[in-house]
């Protein structure tokens, strides 16, 4: 009888100290949450500019070394380029959602901001499936830019509002915003809201089967996804990473 009732103790005790590591570790996280959430207006803040937290490499377990913290900013080294080096804010999937950053790119220098990515062994870099607001050094670049190369344009879908943007010199930073709802998706640009499209309309579709995309099936059919940043390859350098859901 003596053993069975130690046995019970025992296993009480176990179930206890269970209980309280499992809610210590929720508390835990949860405290970690509440540190990115400013409880004003809902901000979620994505890069602290002390530590790359969160940040982890596309398809990866950890952040790439060519990217690094800097003076208070994610900095790209720019050594990815083809052979990868996108990173994604992996912990959590954001779907209707407004985002605001601040970046400054090298002369001639080319890079991007993701969402709505999906990560598996079928994708090899973000853009196969996720939307892309394009970054560039607008004045700089080597090459003739199409319009739907250029900046703050929906990446090979739609193109910007040339009358209304403010483009800067390579090294300066430009303020970017990204509203995306189902009814409407705004790209902004240093305080102008440059374009703005419904997606998954029939235009959408319509754009999407006709022009780069068309042999990417997957290619902006999620509804919820990864934040991500592009490494094409050139120095660039990102800050005051925010998002709230809407």
């Amino acid at each position: 009888m003596k053993r069975i009732i130690f046995f019970l103790i025992l296993m009480m005790s176990i179930s206890v100290f269970t209980f309280c590591s499992d809610k210590t570790k929720k508390e835990n996280t949860e405290i970690k949450n509440v540190k990115r959430i400013d409880r004003t207006n809902n901000w979620i803040t994505l890069f602290d500019g002390k530590t790359a937290d969160g940040w982890r490499g596309f398809n990866s377990e950890e952040l790439p070394k060519n990217w690094i913290v800097e003076n208070g900013t994610l900095k790209s080294l720019g050594k990815g380029g083809d052979i990868g080096g996108d990173i994604v804010f992996a912990d959590e999937q954001f779907e209707n959602f407004e985002l605001k950053l601040e970046w400054k790119i090298e002369t001639g220098g080319n890079s991007g901001i993701f969402y709505h990515v999906q990560e598996g062994d079928q994708y090899s870099a973000p853009y196969q499936n996720a939307p892309e607001y394009q970054i560039i050094d607008q004045r700089g670049f080597p090459e003739k830019l199409e319009p739907w190369q250029s900046i703050a344009a929906d990446y090979g879908m739609h193109n910007t509002d040339k009358n209304q943007l403010i483009v800067k010199t390579a090294g300066e930073w430009n303020t970017t915003r990204i509203i995306f709802t189902k009814e409407r998706v705004e790209h902004w640009l240093n305080g102008k809201k440059v374009l703005e499209f419904e997606p998954w309309s029939k235009e959408w579709i319509k754009k999407k089967e006709s022009g780069k995309w068309k042999d990417f099936p997957e290619y902006g059919i999620f509804k919820k996804g990864l934040i991500g940043l592009q490494d094409h390859g050139s120095l660039i350098w990102f800050r005051n990473i925010k998002i709230r859901k809407l």
